[in-house]
């Protein structure tokens, strides 16, 4: 019997810093490579959703941030896989470092939201996170 492709838990980080500003990663590889996007990636073994979420957007940015609530969750299907995307909102902790581009990330932006509306996101991300209420304007 086939249930699907599996099925494989993510996190994703919602940054706001104090100017409300959102913290987005361009993606270094595929699925949509060259695309903006929230910082995250898969839970490891053991993980928790915090911990994972710390870990992602400091592999990826270089920053710290304190976890707060989850604000929504989006399944991405991906070829043979299913990403089942959990997003928790962070803030960082401290407020005033600057992000650095790392891991599977070729740059880094805190972009307000006249800027989100001109950069190339991945599908349906700006949408998702207004829906939400995370982001105003």
């Amino acid at each position: 019997m086939d249930d699907g492709p599996p099925v494989v838990a993510c996190v994703g980080a919602v940054v706001l810093d104090a100017d409300g500003r959102l913290l987005l990663i361009r993606r270094g590889h595929d699925p949509h490579a060259g695309l903006w996007s929230l910082p995250g990636g898969r839970v490891e073994e053991g993980e928790t959703l915090a911990q994972a979420v710390r870990r992602e957007v400091l592999e990826e940015t270089g920053l710290r941030v304190a976890v707060g609530d989850v604000v929504g969750q989006v399944r991405i299907p991906a070829g043979t896989v299913v990403y089942d995307v959990v997003d928790l909102a962070c803030t960082l902790d401290p407020p005033d470092q600057q992000p650095v581009a790392g891991d599977d990330a070729i740059d880094v932006v805190l972009a307000d939201p006249a800027a989100l509306d001109r950069l190339p996101c991945t599908p349906r991300l700006v949408e998702t996170l207004r829906a939400w209420g995370v982001l105003h304007h």
